[in-house]
């Protein structure tokens, strides 16, 4: 008898427990907002943030970093196989690129007016056919005092430039257009009228070497970069 009294009591509480829970949904239901934040965005927010580093700025002539204040950013890269163009860029502007009618084979020279920074002239001078070693001196004679001179080959750079076009050129400061060859990578900056300092890349060469050129008959492209004070003059 006990038992069976003991079993009632115990399905009573389950029925008023189950009715209480009942209860209790229906008012949280009629008296909760139905616009509460989802438990997905919840699980989201408890979520610890990702930091991210910000995308790095890009640099004038594409330098992995700034110029210091007070300095011009020069970037030449020599043309590579027969396609490649040379590339000469100054304060981030293109002097001497692909689609640039003043950039081809042979030696390209851009002179740059070292006080305001502005291109004065572009020219490029074929070097396989033709006799333009003349008129590659003249005009890196005619450019003013005050003057940047940025040179790169394309293609070939060597075969009809003449030993007094090679002199001019070393007069300038160039070591290494006296040893230039056949098909070789060549850069070079000068300063005409003044001094360059010491310590900026000035000029490059790879030779031609069908055992370990790039592409076929062409060496890798070469190049120099980086930043010249504003106050040399």
């Amino acid at each position: 008898m006990k038992l069976i009294r003991h079993s009632v009591w115990r399905l009573f509480g389950l029925l008023l427990t189950s009715l209480a829970a009942w209860y209790l949904g229906s008012f949280v239901a009629a008296h909760v907002p139905q616009n509460t934040v989802p438990i997905a965005v919840l699980q989201e927010m408890g979520k610890k943030p990702v930091l991210r580093a910000p995308a790095p700025k890009r640099q004038k002539c594409d330098h992995w970093s700034p110029c210091p204040p007070g300095n011009f950013a020069y970037r030449i890269l020599s043309g590579g196989g027969k396609q490649r163009r040379a590339k000469i860029c100054f304060e981030d502007e293109q002097l001497v690129s692909e689609g640039n009618d003043d950039a081809g084979s042979g030696i390209n020279i851009a002179i740059v007016n070292y006080k305001t920074g502005q291109v004065i002239s572009t020219k490029f001078f074929e070097m396989w056919t033709g006799d333009h070693s003349s008129e590659m001196m003249d005009f890196v004679r005619n450019a003013p005092e005050g003057t940047l001179l940025l040179m790169a080959t394309h293609d070939d750079g060597s075969t009809k430039l003449k030993d007094d076009a090679k002199t001019l050129v070393e007069e300038l400061g160039s070591t290494e257009i006296k040893n230039i060859k056949f098909r070789s990578s060549w850069v070079f900056i000068a300063a005409k009228g003044f001094k360059l300092p010491d310590n900026i890349q000035k000029e490059k060469i790879n030779h031609s070497d069908h055992k370990k050129n790039r592409y076929n008959g062409w060496p890798a492209e070469i190049q120099i970069e980086g930043c010249i004070p504003r106050n040399l003059i």
